[in-house]
């Protein structure tokens, strides 16, 4: 069985528990529906974007974003489909993350991730299927080789050792960030597929934090963090190598990855954390609010305050009227409040 060697860094700890301190604020914020989805919905964008730009990906963050959203954008076929595949793979293993105890790690599950990963851009045959050639790793960026794999005859045991490990009742008592980050690297390690590695890697290490309860809200990106320095993150896997198997670099790159990450989430939460009195004024009942109305409060708080003369740009297809009376029942939720009494006055959060 795959034995992992690393030293738990003083950088390791303080990571970690940044980790804990912003995912126990996370967890716990009262958030308005409305804002839940949203950061999900962006974590998702920029999990499946920069989850594919990494590896090469063309596609921009605003392109990717109406691909994810199911629109039509013009550009090279395969980039789209990556990104169609990778939001799959992401909405998958944010299910079973969901259905939890059910869900085994093993082979199957491996392969069935990367068939997704690779529908319609590999043929058929190899989706799914261990390679047969050896392979190697470059720099999506410079081109650069910065790792050979190990031959493709040893990648089924190696991956059966991988599989022992991450089911053995030893690698539960691992820190579930640092199991995560184990597993990202071994995977890409041994690289058992011809394509999709890194995507398959990063979803495999995401979803091992979604089984042990670290999916924390689904608000944060990992992806983004390894593609705003992509030199680093080849280099962080390189640095095992060189160390003669020794993960704590890695592991230190890695929980460093997920502290900032998720101290950026814990800003914005913190931010928007405001329905905590509204529901006290409700009797703790969650605060309903209607697209409209959702949008009017994400106005209200980028912009500041919100105007009668500005209606017709928020809603260029709804009358003043129709506005007036969402306004009256935000008003009304003490969500916000009016501030002056002519047309010149001012909606602000209260």
């Amino acid at each position: 069985m795959y034995a992992p060697v690393y030293t738990i860094s003083n950088k390791i700890l303080k990571y970690i528990g940044t980790i804990e301190a912003c995912k126990e604020i996370i967890d716990h914020a009262p958030l308005l529906p409305y804002y839940e989805k949203k950061f999900q919905n962006e974590a998702l964008v920029r999990m499946v974007h920069y989850g594919t730009h990494i590896e090469g990906n063309e596609l921009d963050l605003s392109q990717a974003e109406k691909v994810v959203m199911g629109q039509q954008v013009i550009a090279r076929e395969r980039d789209i489909q990556e990104v169609i595949n990778y939001r799959k793979v992401i909405e998958y293993i944010e299910e079973l993350g969901v259905r939890n105890t059910e869900v085994g790690i093993d082979e199957t599950l491996i392969r069935q991730l990367h068939k997704m990963t690779v529908h319609k851009i590999l043929p058929e045959e190899t989706a799914g299927a261990y390679r047969k050639t050896q392979v190697v790793i470059k720099n999506s960026q410079t081109a650069e080789v910065v790792f050979r794999p190990p031959q493709a005859v040893a990648v089924g045991y190696q991956i059966a050792d991988l599989m022992a490990f991450i089911q053995s009742p030893e690698s539960n008592d691992i820190h579930p960030v640092l199991k995560s980050g184990i597993v990202h690297y071994e995977f890409v390690r041994i690289h058992p597929f011809i394509d999709g590695n890194g995507r398959v890697a990063r979803a495999l290490s995401t979803l091992i934090l979604f089984l042990a309860g670290y999916d924390i809200r689904k608000f944060f990106s990992l992806e983004e963090y390894f593609d705003s320095d992509a030199g680093r993150y080849y280099e962080s896997l390189q640095s095992v190598e060189k160390q003669n198997g020794e993960l704590t670099m890695w592991l230190e790159y890695f929980t460093e990855g997920l502290s900032v990450e998720l101290s950026k989430v814990k800003e914005r939460v913190e931010q928007v954390s405001a329905d905590l009195p509204i529901r006290e004024k409700l009797g703790g009942k969650p605060l309903m609010l209607t697209e409209r109305q959702m949008k009017i409060v994400e106005y209200v708080r980028k912009m500041g305050y919100l105007q009668n003369q500005a209606f017709k740009n928020l809603f260029p297809m709804i009358s003043e009227d129709a506005v007036l009376l969402d306004i009256k029942a935000l008003l009304k939720a003490g969500l916000i409040r009016k501030s002056g009494v002519t047309k010149g006055a001012k909606y602000i959060m209260a």
